[in-house]
């Protein structure tokens, strides 16, 4: 019975731990911010890639994309480790709630004749897969930013 409670104690502490690394790991600019039309997809399947004819187009100039993406990514608790607005290029942490996995979500504004094409990349950094969980994230950010557009005027 003592060993069986040692090894719960020893695994209550190694979640607690693990967590604590998760939550505090650095996720440096150099490495994170990168421009999505100049990714090569992983061979991982724990990301989403939207470029290109894939990225959505919205009928906005890029500094209101810029934004209404930042007040979506701010809402959901991401925090912006490289690039600006002004810049039209961000890239956000997005941490899970339990253990604090880092997600990457790098987003390029491209202006174009119909508005602004928003490019996005969204990845793990640890893990193979993700259960979809930067497919969801690139989607719900697309929608709430297409939601925000009555808010901005355009």
């Amino acid at each position: 019975m003592r060993i069986l409670i040692g090894l719960a104690a020893l695994l209550v502490l190694a979640v607690i731990g693990a967590g604590i690394y998760f939550r505090s790991v650095p996720m440096p600019a150099g490495t994170w911010h990168v421009d999505p039309a100049d990714v090569t997809p992983p061979a991982s399947p724990n990301y989403e890639l939207r470029t290109g004819d894939r990225a959505p187009v919205f009928d906005a100039a890029p500094d209101v994309m810029a934004a209404r993406i930042d007040a979506v990514a701010t809402a959901e608790g991401a925090d912006m480790i490289g690039g600006s607005l002004a810049e039209g290029h961000m890239t956000y942490v997005a941490r899970s709630r339990l253990m604090g996995y880092p997600d990457a979500i790098s987003v390029k504004l491209v202006p174009v004749a119909q508005g602004t094409r928003v490019e996005i990349y969204s990845r793990s950094r640890f893990g193979y897969g993700d259960m979809g969980v930067n497919a969801a994230r690139v989607a719900r950010w697309i929608e709430s930013a297409r939601d925000l557009s009555g808010l901005s005027g355009s």
